[in-house]
């Protein structure tokens, strides 16, 4: 019977976002815009409680599927079909606990915001829409949802948009999504030809049939294109390369947002991509596209984060390199794996926005070089952002270490590269995380945070909450079954190579970033460089993203604006001008004839005579 509720989990986000209508659309205002968060807040905790609630019932279950007919006309019937296991309810907790997260945490930084109801109700579109791509069993309800998904993205990340710089980002983060979202229709379409039904337990057994192994053996090329198209929505919506440049932009929107769309939204898109995993083993080439964008992003991106002076920057490309480990383990055929990637990135990295947040909250600032000296004011800050980056970092006996290690048990014998990729990744976010945390929380204090005191309840508790379910993750991890925690069979090489990696970049990032405080003579230590001059075009390089907005510049839009620029040009002057030429002369022509027409009869006859000579003569010369 519970079974049959879960239907209503992905409401609970629809209702909250409805019943805040009237204090979103300023229509209630003596009470202020409170009772909108607090109705939205009581929905989210209903969904929790509900989420929690099927969890018992269906532990330790198979998983089961659930049909509504939504659409049936003649040979068309679209069907809402549920997957209920342990793995979307789970999902489905984690959503709702980060969404309340975010929401009491949005309640005390966004108080004095009179739009805060419109921010409570966008929120629970966003919950509403991932909670649904959890528990969808549909290729094609999934596109809807993410569809539905990049809309919430456009609308939080323009939350502000009396600001030209907001609009902007917003603007560049949608459309970017819709370059995925536009090839992932056009495999849907294609896949809806080929198979009858899209549901993914359905394509499961259909990419496990003989026939369709030996058709697209016959078809390469076909399945290739089919490949990359199904690729391609995810890789939008988990910001990999080339279509990663609307993360770093989306942090233009509210920071309690950025701590849902960096923790469940990019994990959204990687969740389809897991689902229809099976599918993308028929397609080579595309498993090997995704390893491959995979590497690059992991690695790229990491690189560019240690090089920004925006704290939600730095952190934005460091989800885009771990969502890149995601796209390699799923490319090499490990979903279980790439799940357990984004179960623990999620909570540690959502832990680093919430500390970060309450660092730019009472700072009112987000630029590194204008902080420092905050490990005195904001002691519970302080705790919460090294335990969160810990937590990332693969070191014992936190998440990420058991993810990592379960990452090169994986990999150790048959691909050593992808090994070296993940240390090297590991190594490069201690480093940048050591970074943050030396500039922000040490050294002397500077005018910004001269007075910035530590964070009021409403921040505090879920960073307090937070904490404690970060420290929870290496307890979680192997109830799902993504890892298999007994310290009796740890690998020691493993663990070592590993551990080793982190605390390397722990050691540089110190060797730069704190000694400086400590080594000199002087009473006052003076802030460490942030570039050095022989490394400027390195820094620079990174700074500026590898120039990728710039290439983009340079090459497609320059490409598409000349080519707008031309296809104007021939429409006003080639066709529309075909077209008034055409249209002058025929005005022309009924003016000057309407001059022959006199009335007589005679010079009528007459003209049909020349006419027919004329028609004669030329059809007797024509002849001849």
């Amino acid at each position: 019977m519970i079974l049959e509720t879960a239907w209503l989990l992905p409401c609970y986000g629809l209702l909250g976002a409805g019943i805040t209508l009237p204090w979103s659309l300023r229509l209630v205002r003596r009470t202020g815009p409170r009772p909108a968060a607090y109705l939205n807040i009581l929905m989210t905790v209903l969904a929790l409680v509900h989420s929690c609630w099927l969890l018992t019932s269906i532990w330790g279950e198979p998983a089961q599927q659930v049909e509504f007919s939504w659409f049936q006309a003649f040979d068309l019937n679209l069907v809402f079909s549920f997957d209920i296991s342990t793995i979307s309810v789970g999902a489905s907790i984690l959503i709702a606990t980060m969404s309340l997260i975010s929401q009491v945490y949005g309640l005390g930084s966004l108080e004095t915001d009179w739009a805060i109801a419109r921010f409570c109700a966008l929120i629970g579109f966003f919950e509403a829409a991932i909670t649904g791509i959890a528990f969808s069993d549909s290729l094609f309800f999934s596109y809807a949802l993410l569809e539905m998904l990049t809309l919430s993205t456009y609308l939080l990340v323009g939350f502000w948009y009396a600001q030209p710089l907001v609009v902007t980002a917003a603007r560049d983060a949608f459309w970017t999504k819709r370059v995925g979202d536009l090839f992932l229709l056009m495999g849907v379409v294609a896949l809806s030809n080929l198979t009858g039904s899209l549901n993914f337990s359905d394509l499961k057994e259909w990419a496990a049939n003989p026939q369709t192994i030996a058709y697209f053996s016959e078809h390469q090329q076909f399945g290739t294109l089919l490949g990359l198209a199904l690729i391609a929505g995810p890789l939008g919506k988990c910001a990999q390369f080339p279509l990663h440049l609307w993360l770093d932009e989306a942090m233009e929107g509210p920071n309690p947002a950025s701590i849902l769309r960096n923790s469940v939204v990019v994990g959204a898109g990687a969740y389809v991509l897991i689902k229809f995993q099976p599918v993308l083993s028929l397609f080579p080439v595309a498993a090997e596209v995704s390893v491959i964008i995979g590497a690059i992003t992991a690695i790229g991106a990491s690189l560019v984060a240690i090089a920004q002076i925006d704290l939600k920057r730095a952190l934005s490309h460091s989800t885009s390199g771990y969502l890149g480990l995601v796209f390699i383990a799923v490319g090499m055929q490990q979903p279980d794996l790439a799940l357990g990637l984004l179960f623990s990135h999620g909570i540690s990295k959502s832990l680093l926005f919430l500390s970060s947040g309450a660092v730019m909250m009472t700072t009112m600032t987000q630029d590194l070089t204008e902080m420092g000296g905050l490990k005195t004011r904001m002691p519970a800050t302080l705790v919460s952002f090294i335990i969160g980056s810990l937590s990332l970092v693969a070191l014992l006996p936190f998440g990420g270490f058991w993810t990592l290690l379960r990452w090169e048990e994986t990999f150790w014998n048959s691909d050593p590269w992808l090994i070296a990729i993940a240390l090297l990744v590991n190594c490069i976010t201690a480093f940048g995380l050591i970074r943050i945390f030396a500039l922000v929380f040490l050294g002397p204090t500077q005018q910004k945070t001269r007075r910035a005191p530590e964070v009021a309840w409403q921040v505090a508790l879920p960073l307090v909450a937070l904490t404690v379910i970060t420290l929870l993750v290496p307890i979680l991890l192997p109830s799902w079954e993504f890892v298999d925690i007994d310290l009796d069979t740890v690998d020691i090489w493993g663990t070592t190579i590993l551990s080793a990696s982190g605390l390397l970049g722990f050691g540089v990032g110190a060797y730069i970033y704190i000694k400086p405080y400590y080594s000199t003579v002087s009473s006052v230590a003076m802030p460490p460089k942030l570039v050095r001059s022989a490394w400027k075009v390195v820094q620079d390089l990174l700074a500026y993203d590898l120039y990728v907005q710039a290439i983009y510049k340079y090459t497609v839009v320059l490409i598409v604006g000349g080519g707008s620029k031309l296809l104007a040009w021939v429409d006003r002057y080639l066709v529309d001008g075909s077209v008034n030429f055409l249209g002058f002369a025929s005005i022309f022509s009924g003016e000057s004839l309407k001059y022959t027409v006199t009335g007589r009869l005679q010079q009528y006859v007459l003209t049909i005579l020349i006419g027919l000579i004329l028609i004669g003569f030329a059809a007797f010369y024509g002849l001849n």
